[in-house]
C-alpha cells in the first residue's frame, strides 16, 4: 500500500530533528538558522591562523612554527572539505 505524503513529511521531519535539533527548533519557530554543516566560520579562522603561523615560521626560519602551521592548515582543510556523498537509499517499489 503506498504511503501518504503526510507520512513521508513526518519521516523527513523526524530525521531532521535527529540530525540537527537546533535547526529543526529554529525552523519550527519561524526563525531558521543555517544547518550545522554550513556553520564553519571557526574553521576559516583556524585556516587563517594556520597560514599566519606558517608564514611566520617561513619568515623566521623556525621549524616548529612551520610544522605547526602545516598541521593546523591540514586539519582545517580536512574539516572544510565536503564529506563523501551518502550511499543511495534503496526504496521499495510501489506495490499496486
Amino acid at each position: 500500500m503506498p504511503r501518504s505524503p503526510d507520512d513521508r513529511l513526518a519521516e523527513i521531519e523526524a530525521r531532521l530533528r535527529r540530525e540537527d535539533p537546533r535547526f529543526a527548533d529554529a525552523l519550527a519557530s519561524g526563525l531558521p538558522r543555517r544547518p550545522r554543516d554550513r556553520r564553519r566560520r571557526w574553521l576559516w579562522l583556524l585556516l587563517v591562523a594556520a597560514l599566519a603561523v606558517l608564514g611566520a615560521g617561513i619568515v623566521l626560519p623556525h621549524g616548529l612554527l612551520i610544522a605547526t602551521g602545516l598541521v593546523l592548515a591540514g586539519v582545517a582543510g580536512e574539516l572544510l572539505a565536503p564529506g563523501p556523498d551518502p550511499p543511495p537509499r534503496r526504496t521499495p517499489w510501489p506495490r499496486r
